[in-house]
């Protein structure tokens, strides 16, 4: 880099950066400084750089001679205290070389102190390697090397190295920040670049847009991502359950061949026992058998020779004793000889060929893959939030190591009681301990129960268990919401047959509809309506869940409040028959034709003699402001009023209701404003609104002819209990009440 410090040749020194400036100082102030670099001095000194640059021959010096420069320095080396100093110029001057006087100079230039530069360790051969570049590395002796180099820096602005000096680096301009977004490029960038540079037809956006939309464009990415994960991570979590449930089965198959070929073994070794045994009997017997006929032979042939011998002997004897002896010989040989012997073998030597049974190994061999008959699963309890309104998980276990091919899972309304003759019952099957039922009746309890299958049959029965759907979105009465700057009462039905546990109320800020965060939760709601705190001057989408022990169900249709003023619709239920409200619910008219004979049957919730009816203000203390439009012509009264007050009864004629009165006849308006007594006020312009401003926390109720941003009249009036708006025409015409504004500035005062 350029700003690094180079060594400058023949100086052995570091050069001074560019980045910084050197600046002479003294102990003097301005004026007391001497003229050490006179004028013609500056000039001179220029024109020799100059010359030595474009190698012109210097001209003579002007305006002072030899003489007159060194009595200045003189004067100079008795100023600083340098006459015993006799080291100047010596650290560039070689002992052998004799030192040369450049009188073209100023004096200063030869007083160079070895000591300062040690104690100051300037930076000054970058320089040093410029000026010999520029030609002054020709002037032969290190003192004109000396003297160059100090003019050569003089010349550019620094100081000689004789004064002390002040590094002062120079400041480095800021780098313009960017602050547009270039959508073209992908890069920011800053506005002058889009009006001169290439982004000049790009399209561009503000850079705080841009960061936003980075932001969300990540979150959503993030949301993603982290879908993904927890997918992938359910995914790697079945994977180890497959893997757990082989080595298992592995286990159960391995113990089951090893059971059943051990049987195998043992039972071919029982029959080979059997057969050897049969075999060794049968042994026996031949050998027994032809032991006692070659015994039988053996006698026979005894016999046979001891007659051959007798009948020798006989031979030899006298006539006399030979016919004695012959006759008897003669029968003995006759018994013997009919004698019949037997010649046949009565046991053969060969064995019969031995036919083996091996139908029971071939079972045994043949039940090596029969497993016997599971037993019963379990049901598991319901989890939380494992429903839908139309669907529900039921999950099961296996507490034995039976192996299992498929389960059975029947379920039916629990109303139902058991399965019904007219098939209310459904079965399923399925492989894994788990199962996903839907085209569910919501908020309904339904029984399950499983059965496990294999090869050999189906297992008993589990345990009925009860499981429920969760409910169905609750349905929002957008009509009878009420609000105020501070609160709103959220009122809805159910939506559901059976009944839930409880509800929960959720609301976000509709100023910012791409959010998809609840701002604000109220959960554990027991009924249908709820009161909630809010923040004045906003406005809220509105949401409801019903939840029972199936979980949450599906957010209802979306009500918007506006915090802004007080809102209310006026009760259907408490109208007198003759009277119509809109569908707003904002507007009251009783209409031309003629009422029905008779009036209405006395009721605690509606008017029957008054025709009059009710608003719903919401119940909460504070201030409240609604506003009225009126006819001129038209007899009407309009006030507040207990829920309990008399429905017999005209409006202002109890200690229960606080009214403001016209009547119109011939001309003449007459005003007044009703409770138990009636105050003398004359009004002289005649409102055609009317503001109504009930004031909980001051004991107040204030009316106003908002044209004209009139003060009308005040109550002071306890309010142990809340108070709804009331209305009522006695004649023909309409009322239309505004509300959910802000109160007028002239309201705001009382």
């Amino acid at each position: 880099m350029e700003g690094e410090a180079r060594e400058a040749p023949g100086l052995g020194r570091p050069a001074a950066s560019k980045d910084f400036h050197f600046h002479h100082t003294d102990l003097y102030d301005s004026e007391d400084r001497l003229q050490i670099f006179p004028e013609e001095d500056t000039q001179m000194r220029r024109a020799v750089v100059q010359a030595e640059m474009t190698n012109q021959p210097r001209e003579p010096m002007k305006g002072k001679s030899q003489r007159d420069l060194g009595e200045e320095v003189d004067e100079l080396v008795h100023l600083y205290g340098l006459e015993d100093d006799h080291e100047l110029g010596d650290e560039f001057i070689d002992e052998s070389t004799p030192r040369i006087e450049v009188s073209e100079y100023p004096p200063y230039m030869m007083m160079g102190r070895e000591p300062l530069r040690e104690q100051r360790d300037w930076r000054l051969s970058g320089e040093a390697a410029k000026a010999e570049d520029l030609g002054f590395g020709a002037w032969g002796s290190a003192g004109q090397c000396q003297d160059l180099r100090e003019a050569y820096r003089y010349t550019h602005g620094h100081a000689s190295e004789e004064y002390e000096c002040y590094v002062i680096p120079e400041e480095e301009d800021e780098e313009e920040a960017a602050d547009i977004f270039c959508v073209t490029c992908k890069t920011p960038v800053r506005a002058s670049e889009k009006v001169f540079d290439e982004h000049k037809e790009h399209e561009v956006t503000p850079l705080s847009k841009a960061l936003e939309s980075a932001k969300d464009e990540i979150h959503k990415n993030m949301y993603k991502l982290e879908k993904q994960i927890i997918e992938m991570e359910n995914f790697a979590s079945h994977l180890e359950e497959v893997f757990i449930t082989v080595e298992e089965n592995f286990g159960r198959q391995e113990k089951n061949f090893e059971s059943h070929y051990n049987e195998i073994l043992e039972t071919l070794a029982q029959k080979y026992e059997e057969k050897i045994q049969a075999l060794g009997e049968k042994k026996k017997e031949k050998l027994e058998a032809l032991y006692g006929q070659l015994v039988s032979c053996g006698e026979n042939l005894e016999t046979c020779k001891e007659l051959m011998e007798t009948i020798e002997e006989m031979c030899h004897e006298e006539k006399v004793d030979f016919i004695k002896d012959a006759v008897a010989m003669a029968d003995r040989l006759g018994k013997f000889l009919k004698t019949k012997t037997d010649v046949e073998i009565s046991a053969q030597p060969e064995f019969e060929d031995q036919t083996l049974d091996f139908s029971d190994v071939e079972e045994l061999m043949g039940s090596i893959n029969t497993i016997p008959a599971p037993s019963a699963p379990v049901i598991n309890p319901q989890a939380p939030n494992s429903a839908t309104s139309s669907s529900v998980r039921v999950c099961w276990s296996l507490y034995s190591d039976d192996t299992i091919e498929s389960y059975q899972l029947s379920y039916w309304p629990v109303q139902d009681s058991s399965p019904g003759k007219d098939g209310a019952a459904f079965t399923m099957t399925v492989k894994e301990t788990y199962c996903s039922v839907t085209n569910l009746v919501p908020n309904t309890q339904y029984e399950f129960l499983v059965t496990a299958q294999n090869r050999a049959g189906l297992s008993p029965a589990s345990e009925c268990a009860v499981y429920m759907t969760a409910p169905c979105p609750p349905i929002i009465k957008s009509k009878e919401i009420r609000s105020c700057e501070e609160a709103a009462l959220i009122c809805w039905e159910s939506g559901n047959l059976n009944p839930v546990d409880s509800y929960t109320v959720e609301l976000t800020q509709a100023e910012t509809p791409g959010a998809s965060g609840v701002t604000e939760s109220v959960v554990g709601i027991p009924t249908c309506e709820c009161l909630v705190q809010l923040q004045p001057q906003q406005s809220y989408t509105i949401y409801v869940r019903a939840l029972n022990v199936g979980g949450p169900s599906a957010r209802s249709e979306p009500a918007t409040v506006h915090t802004t003023g007080s809102y209310f619709h006026l009760n259907e239920h408490t109208r007198h028959p003759w009277l119509t409200v809109s569908e707003d619910g904002l507007t009251v008219v009783r209409s031309e034709r003629k009422a029905p004979a008779g009036e209405p049957l006395p009721s605690d919730t509606r008017f029957t003699r008054c025709v009059a009816v009710m608003g719903n203000l919401i119940p909460v203390r504070g201030r409240h402001y609604w506003e009225v439009e009126v006819d001129e012509c038209l007899d009407y009264t309009v006030g507040v009023a207990f829920e309990d007050v008399p429905k017999q009864e005209d409006l202002g004629a109890n200690c229960l209701s606080w009214c403001m009165r016209h009547t119109f006849a011939s001309s003449r308006r007459k005003y007044e404003f009703l409770h138990k007594t009636t105050p003398d006020i004359r009004i002289t312009v005649s409102p055609r609104k009317i503001g109504i401003l009930l004031d909980y926390e001051n004991s107040k109720l204030s009316f106003f002819n908002v044209d004209i941003s009139q003060h009308l009249y005040t109550f002071s009036c306890q309010l142990p209990q809340f108070v709804h708006p009331c209305f009522s025409l006695e004649k023909p015409g309409c009322l239309k009440i505004h509300n959910g504004i802000s109160m007028p500035k002239c309201v705001t005062f009382y």
